[in-house]
C-alpha cells in the first residue's frame, strides 16, 4: 500500500507542477508589456499555421486521440528545448502555448490556467497579424486565416 501512496503522491506532484507552469505563463502574460504579449500571440499563431500546413489542426487538439496528443506533447517538448537552446525564446513560448493546451487535454486540472493563457493571447493587440505575416513570410509560408484558438479554450477575437 505504501508504494501506491507514494506513486499517487508523485503523480499529483507532477500534475501540480504542470498546473503551476501553465499558471506562471498566464500570470506573465497578464503582467506583460503589450508588445511582448503580441509577440507571444503571433508566435502561437505561427505554430498553429506551421502545424496546419503539415495537416495537424491544433485548434482541434481536444478531439485528437490520446496517443496523438501524447506524440504532440513529446515532439513539442523536444522542439521547445531546441528553440530555447538556440535562444529563440519568443518562438518557443508560442509553441509552449500549444504544449500547455495539449497537456490540458490530457489533464483537465490544467484547463483553467490554459484558458487564461488563450484569453490573454486572444486579447493581444492589433500588431499580432502583422507580426504573424512577417513570421510566415520569413518561413516561406502563405498567410494564415485569422487567429486560431483551440476549441474549448476560448473564442477567437
Amino acid at each position: 500500500m505504501a508504494g501506491t501512496d507514494f506513486s499517487n503522491w508523485q503523480k499529483e506532484k507532477a500534475i501540480q507542477a504542470l498546473v503551476d507552469e501553465a499558471q506562471a505563463v498566464a500570470d506573465r502574460l497578464a503582467g506583460g508589456k503589450p508588445h511582448a504579449v503580441e509577440q507571444h500571440a503571433a508566435a502561437a499563431q505561427f505554430w498553429a499555421q506551421v502545424h496546419l500546413a503539415d495537416g495537424q489542426d491544433l485548434t482541434k487538439l481536444a478531439s485528437w486521440k490520446a496517443a496523438e496528443v501524447q506524440r504532440f506533447v513529446r515532439a513539442s517538448q523536444t522542439k521547445i528545448a531546441a528553440l530555447r537552446k538556440a535562444r529563440d525564446y519568443v518562438s518557443s513560448d508560442g509553441l509552449a502555448a500549444w504544449l500547455h493546451t495539449a497537456r490540458a487535454v490530457q489533464e483537465p486540472r490544467i484547463t483553467p490556467a490554459v484558458r487564461e493563457i488563450w484569453a490573454h493571447l486572444s486579447a493581444a493587440g492589433q500588431n499580432v497579424e502583422a507580426m504573424l505575416a512577417d513570421l510566415l513570410e520569413d518561413a516561406g509560408m502563405a498567410g494564415g486565416q485569422g487567429r486560431l484558438v483551440p476549441a474549448g479554450f476560448g473564442e477567437p477575437s
